[in-house]
């Protein structure tokens, strides 16, 4: 057998603003020099680099994926600032709409539709739900859902946070509930192993989680640079960051 073919869905270029450092002319030629046949592009919250990313490919023999890792507020995007909790005992997913109120979703257009699909949420994230970010939410999710698909994203996703807060009763409930909205051909549970420990700890509960509710793995790379010598840029972008919420 030939070697298996591997396709990045997971890809932060320079658009993803003082987070990724990965250019898309770079990236089309690094992925065509190690002969992957496409490659994604999901920058945070925005498609900035979408029109550049489908026309650099169509000068080389890679097909184009756009994508976008949206920002999923738990409540309603219309929601702004942190509410006070009534009593201690209340889930802080129940009163913080605020910043820490929010979770990652990967979406990548399947045709034509998703891509009209993903132009509206992006939309709505920066006319309707901007607060420090343009977040979604899951009832625009529901309205526009169609030709897109969808994984479950990195550690700040909704079904992976519940792991780590050991919730997993919660995990499989935000799994059940993403998977009814993008239908069950079209949602999946993201793996990522990039030497973190606490990945360690989280992937034999997606691994699991997978067995039992029947929704497939993909495996991912949450990439934000292209070589490893790139590694130092990558960090002195995240360093001029404004501080995050």
């Amino acid at each position: 057998m030939g070697r298996p073919e591997f396709v990045h869905l997971h890809v932060h270029t320079d658009y993803s603003l003082l987070d990724g450092a990965c250019e898309t002319s770079e990236l089309l030629d690094e992925a065509s020099r190690q002969k992957m046949p496409a490659v994604a592009i999901t920058d945070h919250g925005n498609l900035f680099a979408a029109a550049n990313f489908f026309n650099e490919a169509s000068k080389r023999d890679v097909k184009p994926i756009i994508g976008c890792e949206v920002y999923v507020a738990k409540g309603s995007r219309h929601d702004r600032g942190e509410k006070s909790a009534p009593n201690a005992a209340n889930d802080r997913d129940d009163w913080e709409p605020g910043q820490r109120g929010n979770n990652h979703l990967v979406l990548l257009c399947e045709n034509l539709e998703g891509y009209h699909n993903l132009i509206k949420l992006v939309s709505a994230g920066f006319l309707e739900g901007f607060y420090y970010r343009p977040r979604i939410d899951y009832d625009l999710l529901a309205k526009h859902s169609s030709g897109l698909i969808a994984l479950s994203a990195c550690l700040q996703g909704a079904v992976t946070e519940a792991v780590v807060e050991e919730k997993y009763d919660r995990a499989r409930e935000n799994a059940y509930r993403l998977r009814d909205v993008f239908g069950k051909q079209n949602f999946f549970l993201e793996i990522q192993d990039q030497g973190l420990e606490i990945e360690k700890g989280v992937n034999p509960h997606l691994v699991r989680l997978s067995k039992e509710t029947g929704i497939p793995l993909v495996a991912t790379n949450d990439c934000h640079y292209l070589h490893h010598e790139d590694a130092h840029a990558q960090e002195v972008l995240l360093c001029i960051q404004p501080a995050r919420r």
